[in-house]
């Protein structure tokens, strides 16, 4: 679905599985007719489902055709990326490398699926272990704690446990070949899945030309070249305390990416206490903190996979990483009942529009 608006502001509400960004998107542009037209340049919108939510791409162009062929081309990719790297499909690629774990097989693999496993150790080595994709097993176990309302049983949460540690992924780079060590074990991107994919399409339509994009997967979010005439692209972060409410800040982004981690809408109460959906690798237990992360990064791989690992680090270890890395920033914010928290890296604030 492609539209082309009058208004000056754009507010985009997702839904939103495991990150949360309400993205608003300030154009400040002129108007000609019913299109918007800046530089020679058109605003498009474009809208489809993938990855069980609602992608949303916003791009400018010269003309509705190259429009109309790069969306459809970024789309195509999405869905490419999607058949690679989805836990849910079983003929994915992610899947059937899942199936030869424990066998000792060094099993060749796309490049997308290397680069994402490579990415996906990096950062579980400088989080210690904070961020894991072998973290399936536990992940399942959750996910029925949550529609049954009841804690994992303990023994096959030790067993689960038990299958976890990146340090089972054994990857060759000159062969492009991975290899899982234990049998039993399984990958789940769920933590950084989207951000990568986001990252893709903005790449995608950079090569078709076309630099002026923000590409909106929930809540990881990949922007391009700012809109003509503009500084950036305007996101607003919602707050923690009102899900639903108007964003408590606004950020400005160039040629990078933010993501955001929380429980606001995922989470289960068992014997009164409140589990989030993300799970701490080294305990097997859903975070008990309630807690919202927002990363902003030059890629989106990176931005969501430490949007998940500085949940379970929390802001003291959290914030140090973050502050060591280049290009990152941070904005932690915690609630509990004696009100909401908030902390921040050194560089969020040249992000934050005054």
């Amino acid at each position: 679905m492609v539209t082309r608006s009058r208004k000056e502001i754009l507010r985009i509400r997702l839904p939103l599985q495991l990150t949360r960004v309400i993205a608003i998107i300030a154009i400040g542009v002129g108007l000609l007719g019913n299109t918007m037209i800046v530089c020679g340049e058109e605003r498009f919108e474009f809208r489809e489902p993938h990855l069980g939510t609602i992608v949303t791409l916003t791009l400018y162009a010269p003309n509705e055709t190259a429009a109309n062929d790069s969306s459809r081309a970024a789309f195509a990719r999405i869905e490419e990326l999607n058949r690679i790297l989805s836990d849910y499909n079983p003929d994915s690629e992610v899947m059937k490398l899942c199936r030869t774990a424990g066998t000792g097989q060094a099993v060749p693999v796309s490049q997308e699926l290397f680069d994402v496993l490579a990415r996906s150790v990096e950062i579980s080595v400088a989080t210690d272990g904070a961020f894991d994709v072998s973290i399936s097993p536990v992940v399942k176990l959750w996910r029925g704690a949550r529609r049954l309302r009841k804690l994992p049983d303990e023994k096959q949460l030790a067993e689960a446990k038990a299958l976890v540690g990146y340090q089972n992924i054994i990857l060759d780079a000159k062969q492009r070949t991975v290899e899982l060590r234990k049998k039993g074990m399984l990958l789940d991107f769920g933590g950084i899945a989207k951000g990568y994919i986001a990252e893709q399409a903005r790449a995608l339509l950079a090569a078709r030309g076309l630099r002026r994009t923000l590409t909106a997967i929930a809540g990881d979010i990949a922007a391009g070249d700012a809109p003509p005439g503009q500084d950036g692209w305007r996101i607003g972060v919602a707050p923690l305390e009102k899900p639903d409410g108007e964003p408590s800040r606004f950020l400005r982004l160039v040629n990078n990416s933010i993501s955001t981690s929380g429980d606001a809408f995922q989470f289960v109460e068992i014997g009164g206490i409140r589990y989030s959906h993300i799970v701490d690798p080294k305990t097997a237990l859903g975070l008990p903190q309630r807690s919202s992360v927002t990363i902003v990064a030059p890629q989106g791989s990176s931005a969501d996979g430490l949007a998940t690992a500085v949940s379970v680090l929390g802001p003291e270890r959290g914030l140090k990483l973050i502050a060591e890395m280049k290009g990152m920033a941070a904005l932690i914010v915690l609630a509990n009942e004696n009100g909401v928290t908030v902390r921040e890296s050194p560089e969020f604030a040249k992000f934050v529009v005054p």
